[in-house]
């Protein structure tokens, strides 16, 4: 599927629509972090030849976005379906490393929780 600016700009331009329920905002809050410090450090395991600890780190990343993914279900608005395995790497890496950090640091996090009127 051919992505309007590029997937970057397309999962950022319906962020804060997929992200209003403020349990799904907090699922993320916490399973986004989890995310990618296990990301990271399954890196450094398997970099290390830390096989058993490498495989607990994927395990924590699975789970991290396993509960993300109970979140998205909470949303009356939720997220395109993935259009194959690429589209589902490229969609969640860019989610967990750049679109949460971004939505976080640009106030939009915070704007979502706050009451509506």
């Amino acid at each position: 599927m051919a992505r309007e600016g590029g997937i970057m700009a397309w999962q950022w331009s319906s962020y804060d629509r997929n992200h209003r329920d403020l349990g799904n905002l907090w699922l993320h809050f916490f399973a986004v972090p989890a995310f990618i410090a296990s990301a990271l450090a399954l890196v450094t395991l398997l970099a290390n030849a830390r096989w058993f600890a490498a495989a607990v780190a994927f395990l924590v990343m699975v789970a991290a976005f396993a509960v993300q993914g109970i979140g998205h279900r909470r949303e009356a608005e939720p997220p395109v379906p993935f259009d194959g395995p690429g589209d589902f790497l490229a969609r969640v890496f860019i989610e967990q490393f750049i679109t949460f950090p971004r939505f976080v640091l640009s106030g939009g996090w915070i704007r979502q929780l706050l009451p509506r009127d």
